[in-house]
């Protein structure tokens, strides 16, 4: 045999081996209930890099760097974001282990109802699924927000300062993101995986480089090492200074929210069940990591937390850059930083969709027979995108409100950590010894590392429903238990009065004939 033959050979075996990895992946979710409807793109690597882009760290970093500045100042930067990184992964770990044992779209509600005592299971997955759907679209809202005020934040440092623009136009700017993200988000699924490899080198390269130019460039003209770790300043209006520095706690809980995504992804996934655990923990590590670097080369840089705060951008970490940079620098580095931020919108646009079209799929929303369709074309749910950036869209009128990110981020880490903790409080209760292990999984360590990560999410969830402030207003209350509240009461007044007739939980779409003949196709 020559070596041209044993390569043809080498890369025959190769695609074989992907094809049987796929088959088994269908088979599976088989298995779980569901008939494959995706075409499996995405790699082990793009599957990484798509839970990674969606926390977009040097975007979210500049986003909601205001947060730490007011609660804490130095401290409340640092350590305000270390705390609860490390308590959030105990819930990536928590989440990677039910993600290997049930590789589905349908995620965090499947997890519930799988692990609810039979009686309870309706519900628990209704519970979830509801909590989820709110904080994804929400949390596409913030994100797209965001991007739109770093736009505006652009324009007032080119004009300098001439052009300001209102909360109007800043609206307007979130729609034609939101427009543009409908367009992005219901591609192929070959195009998107493909694009989150550009996603994933542009958001570490764009980190790497800021936190290099932050510390090099502004030379001498740094505060000391012991003021940038310990020096403390509460600007919040709380007088306690304890629970001021709690509320700093905000920007990494809003930050490390979407790494539930790689399991919205798993039915798109090949070798699911190790892909997707692997994608949740190792996203999670890595933008913990890099954003702890990078708070703390800002840290450094920041002499004024005052002059900072009475800065007229909008985004505190804008005139960061300024004072660093100069002008020309930080709308170089600050025009990537928009591009990060665009591309995490859209990753997360794309995982929201998938949680509609799953909850669809069982039939658990208004007009599901719509949100759950398939455009034979692109064999993607273009409805379900469509639907959560109109619903974003209705939400980002919250940007008329002086704390509009406030509430948002808080209505997003809200609906979405509550999604996350059912599943892991069954999983440690009465769910025991129902989960199937998966590759991937935590063994005796999975009872206190779950209860861990109960108790963190319990405490974070009230903590986010308080102000900013001890006296507030209309204009500046925290709108979060506005929408919270809202979603609760119509998921509870739909169950009360008729949900709870008819909704099951997951539902099975792949006939019995079926599973027998995919699993009689693998035996062979």
């Amino acid at each position: 045999m020559t070596s041209s033959d044993s390569h043809k050979e080498d890369k025959t075996v190769t695609h074989a081996d992907i094809v049987e990895v796929r088959h088994a992946d269908d088979v599976r979710l088989a298995e779980l209930g569901y008939k494959s409807e995706f075409k499996r793109e995405f790699s082990l690597f793009e599957t990484v890099a798509f839970s990674f882009s969606i926390m977009g760290v040097i975007a979210s970093v500049s986003s909601t760097l205001e947060f730490g500045l007011v609660s804490g100042g130095h401290v409340g930067m640092v350590f305000g974001w270390l705390i609860p990184s490390i308590f959030v992964m105990t819930i990536a770990l928590s989440m990677a282990e039910l993600a290997s044992s049930m590789p589905t779209s349908a995620g965090l509600y499947y997890f519930s109802a799988k692990l609810a005592p039979k009686k309870y299971a309706p519900l628990a997955s209704w519970i979830t699924g509801w909590a989820n759907i709110t904080g994804q679209i929400t949390l596409v809202c913030s994100i797209d927000f965001t991007c739109a005020q770093m736009i505006t934040t652009a324009i007032a440092v080119t004009s300098d300062g001439a052009t300001v623009l209102s909360n109007g136009a800043t609206y307007g700017i979130l729609i034609a993101i939101l427009l543009s993200h409908g367009v992005v988000c219901s591609a192929a699924t070959s195009i998107l995986a493909r694009l989150n490899i550009f996603y994933v080198l542009i958001n570490v390269g764009t980190t790497i480089a800021a936190i290099i130019a932050l510390l090099v460039v502004a030379g001498d003209n740094k505060v000391s090492t012991k003021d940038a770790f310990t020096l403390f300043e509460n600007n919040t209006g709380w007088a306690n200074n304890g629970w001021a520095f709690l509320l700093a706690f905000t920007a990494p809980m809003w930050t490390l929210t979407g790494y539930d995504s790689a399991a919205h992804i798993a039915e798109e996934v090949a070798g699911a069940d190790r892909a997707a655990p692997i994608a949740i923990v190792s996203a999670v590590a890595a933008t913990a990591s890099l954003g702890w670097l990078l708070l703390i080369a800002t840290s450094f840089c920041v002499t004024s937390i005052s002059d900072l705060l009475a800065s007229e951008l909008p985004l505190p970490m804008g005139q960061v850059f300024l004072n660093v940079l100069g002008k020309r620098g930080m709308l170089a580095m600050w025009s990537l930083i928009i591009v990060v931020q665009y591309v995490t919108g859209a990753a997360q646009g794309v995982d929201a969709s998938r949680v509609v079209f799953a909850f669809a799929r069982d039939n658990a929303l208004p007009g599901s027979r719509w949100w759950k369709k398939m455009n034979a074309r692109t064999q993607t749910p273009v409805n379900a995108v469509w639907f959560v950036m109109v619903i974003a869209a209705i939400c980002g009128l919250l940007g008329f409100s002086t704390t509009a990110l406030t509430s948002l981020a808080g209505s997003a880490v809200i609906g979405l950590y509550t999604s996350y903790v059912v599943p892991i409080l069954l999983r440690i209760t009465s769910g025991r010894n129902k989960l199937t292990p998966g590759p991937f999984t935590l063994g005796r360590w999975a009872t206190p590392i779950g209860i861990v990560a109960v108790a963190w999410v319990s405490f974070i969830v009230v903590m986010l429903l308080f102000p900013p402030g001890q006296t507030t207003t209309a204009e500046d209350m925290n709108y979060a238990i506005v929408i919270i509240s809202a979603v609760f009461i119509f998921a509870t007044v739909s169950w009360v009065t008729s949900a709870h007739k008819w909704f099951y939980g997951p539902v099975k779409n792949v006939g019995e004939e079926e599973e027998v003949t995919k699993e009689k196709d693998l035996q062979t």
